[in-house]
């Protein structure tokens, strides 16, 4: 009951983004279901599991959004006080796993009903029974099948949100939350080992591209013969990307306050640094997926390979999901700075340094991801091609 007030009474935007989890929510579990009426279909086709395989990325990248937002909800962050009344960590991430669960919950909800709409269960069969096919209509589904599907992204995105909220360092710990700027903190060492999985998930999508008959496998939607390498090898590319991130956004960090540097680049630079773990990984994370989606509209470009529903779906729930987990991790960066931008002004600093600082990060940042979104991209389509 405490988890439905506090909802109820939060800011609007706050309301907006749990709306947007809960649709994601919704996209994913249509996803699953689709997913296990093609099966239901076809039970000897060996594209059915391929199409579940295909699932899990749009709900990763959900349950990530969810947790992303679970971490910047005002209702779930720790306050002086709140020890007191019972609402330690345990009792916060508590309320961060009932709200996102409420969220993610009713989303699986209305992929339910869309789904059954679809298929004709519920009335007749909409749009002259164009759906029917790919979500294999008039063969019954599995109760228990489609329950467990539909509780995957509930279970997953309340547990990983407790989770994350349970290990959330005390805000008032924080050295950027102190009216002194913060020594330089300490690279992360994850480049190495982020650049080597990327280099290994690039060299199995070649491999897998060679032993594949035809110019370019299939996407989902239309993918019966998709190797699942090509996933292996794309799944292997997202995960170094995101190791590597935070080393190179603290590496921007450290060349912006080089060779003299000024207040700005002085305090664009520190910033960058100090956050480097927190959105370094929503960064590479994006920049895997932008990445795929380059690589996938120069193999599927033109009008003769056209995208499948299903793929349009799952491009869209994932480029919506990572990206707006970037920019909520951007938020949550700005409120564990505020302390400090707050203090700077009442030390005389105008406003406008605030403001070039935060453009020049953006920018610098920009500077470095655009390329190497762009290489990478190359590399995965040149042999796809």
């Amino acid at each position: 009951m405490l988890a439905l007030r506090l909802a109820r009474g939060s800011h609007p935007l706050v309301q907006v983004r749990r709306l947007l989890v809960a649709a994601a929510s919704a996209g994913v579990g249509f996803l699953l279901l689709c997913a296990l009426g093609y099966a239901a279909a076809h039970p000897a086709s060996a594209g059915s599991v391929l199409r579940l395989l295909w699932c899990f990325v749009p709900l990763a990248a959900t349950v990530r959004f969810a947790v992303a937002v679970a971490r910047t909800d005002p209702s779930t962050r720790p306050r002086p006080g709140l020890s007191s009344l019972g609402l330690g960590p345990v009792r916060l991430s508590a309320l961060a796993a009932v709200s996102t669960a409420v969220s993610t919950t009713l989303g699986s909800v209305v992929a339910l009903l869309f789904f059954l709409h679809l298929r004709g269960d519920l009335t007749g069969m909409p749009f002259d029974g164009g759906a029917a096919e790919f979500l294999g209509a008039g063969t019954p589904l599995p109760p228990a099948a489609a329950l467990m599907l539909l509780a995957l992204v509930p279970v997953a995105a309340s547990t990983a949100s407790a989770l994350a909220l349970r290990s959330r360092p005390d805000p008032a710990r924080d050295t950027f939350g102190s009216e002194e700027l913060p020594e330089p903190a300490p690279a992360p060492a994850g480049l190495p080992w982020g650049v080597a999985l990327t280099a290994a998930g690039l060299a199995v999508e070649a491999i897998a591209s060679r032993g594949a008959s035809g110019n370019a496998f299939p996407l989902p939607g239309r993918y019966d013969s998709t190797p699942v390498a090509v996933l292996v090898g794309w799944t292997l590319t997202a995960v170094g990307l995101a190791m590597a991130g935070p080393s190179l956004t603290y590496l921007c960090g450290r060349a912006l306050q080089a060779v003299r540097p000024g207040a700005v680049r002085l305090l664009a630079g520190r910033v960058l640094m100090d956050e480097a773990r927190r959105i370094g990984r929503p960064l590479g994370i994006v920049c895997a997926v932008v990445s795929a989606a380059v690589a996938a509209s120069a193999l599927y470009g033109g009008d003769e390979r056209p995208y499948g529903p299903l793929t349009a779906l799952g491009a869209v729930l994932v480029l919506g999901c990572t990206t707006a987990t970037l920019l909520t991790s951007a938020l949550e960066a700005k409120h564990a700075r505020a302390h400090t931008a707050q203090a700077l002004l009442r030390m005389g600093a105008p406003a406008a340094t605030l403001r070039r600082a935060t453009l020049l990060r953006a920018g610098a940042l920009l500077a470095l991801f655009a390329p190497l979104t762009w290489v990478i991209a190359q590399l995965a389509a040149l042999p796809l091609a």
